[in-house]
């Protein structure tokens, strides 16, 4: 198997992804030294994973980096959903930049670019109407 975002993300939902990108985070020590990988007699063992001193081998640290990847572009997908059920359920502009965590002209545009990637012509006119003008204006 090919350790990429896309083999991954085919494999895996988004809390999946999330879990194992989370172990997998977990079990690496952060050493820097090249070339220390442990190799127990029993590597799927649980007592491997007891060792205080584990680091990933390659084929994990590949994963543990296609899978942020994952779990990015699934919770970035997810954005234009909440933005669209806040905007139907009565959110502002403000409100919904708070919860982004970006101004609400960012939180527009970057709502309007999501729109222009995943939706066809008539669901994107629709959640423009939804969206209003522009904050600022």
């Amino acid at each position: 198997m090919s350790i990429t975002p896309e083999a991954l993300e085919a494999e895996f939902s988004l809390s999946t992804a999330a879990t194992r990108l989370d172990f997998l985070s977990r079990r690496d020590n952060g050493d820097t030294a090249l070339n220390t990988v442990r190799h127990d007699e029993d590597e799927d063992g649980w007592a491997s994973l007891k060792a205080t001193e584990t680091q990933l081998d390659v084929h994990e640290s590949l994963e543990l980096l296609a899978l942020g990847e994952v779990v990015a572009r699934k919770a970035h997908d997810s954005r234009l959903v909440g933005i669209r059920a806040a905007l139907r359920g009565g959110a502002d502009w403000d409100e919904i930049a708070r919860a982004l965590g970006v101004s609400p002209e960012r939180a527009y545009d970057t709502f309007l670019a999501a729109v222009a990637q995943q939706l066809d012509s008539d669901a994107a006119a629709a959640a423009r109407e939804l969206a209003g003008s522009r904050p600022g204006r």
